[in-house]
């Protein structure tokens, strides 16, 4: 009995000591940013990752102009209405949809998109969109070193969706539906 009852508290010891074995994760370089406001009864969130500029070239070299864009870092930026909402002038669901962009010099497509749970723009398909919508481009002079999405209530039936980095801001309308 006594043999067993020492077998069980080495083993325990074993398994404890691996447990603390363990590293914990690296912490991500872009953290997970979450923006939100309330218009009305409608709750609007975006989820993404948080790039930083870290003394590059942004649009038009890390960015490429032309090309689809995860709007962030690592998985695909997400938007949740719990209401219907337009953006930017279309009627949008309840629901929640990846965001994707489309960077260009004067002006930026927006895309949401239906596929939930992508890394990256990877395995974006654009069978899948729900709309694109043309924003245009705002030049800063103070620089945005992280990459940040503003969702801020402008009245009791309207908001923005504001994007900005480096020198860059986007202006999306958010209208309670």
């Amino acid at each position: 009995m006594k043999s067993a009852l020492l077998s069980v508290i080495f083993f325990s010891f074993l398994l404890l000591s691996d447990a603390f074995s363990q590293s914990l994760p690296e912490p991500r370089q872009s953290p997970v940013g979450l923006t939100r406001m309330i218009i009305d009864d409608c709750y609007v969130k975006v989820i993404y990752g948080r790039p930083s500029v870290r003394e590059r070239e942004i649009f038009g070299s890390l960015v490429p102009f032309g090309e689809v864009w995860r709007t962030g870092a690592n998985e695909a930026t997400e938007l949740t209405t719990t209401g219907d909402i337009t953006f930017g002038g279309y009627h949008l669901p309840a629901g929640t949809y990846s965001m994707f962009t489309i960077p260009g010099e004067n002006s930026w497509t927006i895309i949401l998109n239906e596929q939930l749970g992508q890394w990256g723009s990877y395995t974006y398909s654009q069978d899948r969109d729900v709309f694109r919508i043309q924003a245009d481009v705002q030049k800063t002079d103070e620089k945005t070193e992280m990459f940040t999405i503003l969702l801020e209530s402008n009245t009791n039936s309207t908001g923005t969706m504001t994007m900005e980095w480096e020198h860059t801001r986007i202006v999306v309308p958010i209208e309670l539906k």
